[in-house]
């Protein structure tokens, strides 16, 4: 599931963009999202596709060497079991994956040479040899050689994680989530559901984010602007004012998120995105203008005790 943090992120970046930009409507900076958005499930869909080709690559290789001019003994009986994984081809089957893969159209050809290369790093490992000669296909023993093909051999390799921040922009806002995505689908293959990341509640909140604090930004800077005294507006970094905006926004117009998570989740974006003394002064005029608004009365929030806020 994506998270609300990987939703505020794509809103902040997209107000970002359109913070250079001039005479953006509503429409359009919604499609503006929607393309941001479109990101992650692509790129999540490539990493699935890059593991099951590695998988798969084994039969490949079998052709391959079967096929040499003079091929030994070795290379005419190769070892395929694991491209007839039985969690491999729960997730080839899966509607989702391919529908997903219709749209996205990756092409084999442009990764042929980092499959091969992890293919051939992963049997040559001691993990890889047991799974091989083990007679049964237990579901435990399935997952793990998967898993152990995304973690262990894919995400730690500098040149692969290279060619996918070639290929994908969001890879840095979105790996640590989708990597616990991954280790889940591998879990459970057949609840995966490409066309509904983000689902209808998150796409919501991200456009209303996006569209309330466009229409709201003069009310609500102003607010901001009360609160920095000394500052000059002029010199605030444009991300800081920015995640000022949205916290505010979800302070005066977003009833089920708890003050103390927006505060915090914006504290953190501001020291992951902006500069190292961003965290420190998003907190102080955050908390500042929380203050004033409960002082006034003008914040009202449903109960959340029930509700998944973040």
């Amino acid at each position: 599931m994506i998270t609300r943090r990987n939703i505020r992120v794509k809103v902040m970046q997209v107000l970002y963009q359109l913070d250079s930009t001039d005479n953006i409507s509503d429409n359009e900076a919604v499609k503006i999202l929607d393309t941001r958005l479109d990101q992650t499930p692509r790129l999540f869909t490539y990493l699935i596709y890059f593991l099951t080709e590695v998988a798969r690559y084994a039969e490949k290789n079998a052709a391959i060497r079967a096929s040499k001019h003079l091929a030994t003994a070795e290379d005419k009986n190769v070892n395929i079991k694991l491209s007839g994984n039985t969690v491999l081809w729960a997730i080839l089957e899966n509607h989702s994956y391919i529908q997903a893969m219709a749209k996205y159209k990756f092409s084999f050809d442009s990764t042929e040479e980092f499959v091969r290369s992890t293919y051939e790093t992963l049997i040559s490992t001691e993990i890889y040899k047991q799974y091989i000669h083990l007679q049964s296909r237990d579901i435990k023993s399935e997952r793990d050689i998967l898993t152990y093909i995304f973690s262990d051999l894919m995400l730690p390799e500098e040149s692969f994680v290279a060619h996918i921040e070639e290929n994908f922009s969001n890879w840095d806002d979105d790996a640590e989530m989708l990597n616990t995505l991954m280790l889940n689908l591998l879990q459970k293959p057949a609840a995966l559901s490409l066309q509904q990341m983000p689902d209808a509640e998150k796409k919501t909140f991200a456009k209303e984010l996006l569209q309330t604090t466009i229409n709201k930004n003069e009310y609500i800077s102003g607010l901001i602007k009360a609160r920095l005294k000394n500052w000059d507006p002029e010199r605030i970094a444009v991300l800081d004012m920015i995640l000022m905006q949205m916290g505010v926004c979800e302070f005066l117009y977003f009833p089920t998120i708890p003050p103390k998570v927006t505060i915090n989740e914006y504290i953190d974006l501001a020291k992951d995105y902006s500069t190292e003394q961003s965290g420190h002064f998003v907190n102080g005029i955050l908390d500042g203008i929380h203050k004033d608004l409960v002082a006034q009365n003008k914040i009202f929030k449903t109960d959340f005790k029930s509700k998944k806020a973040n």
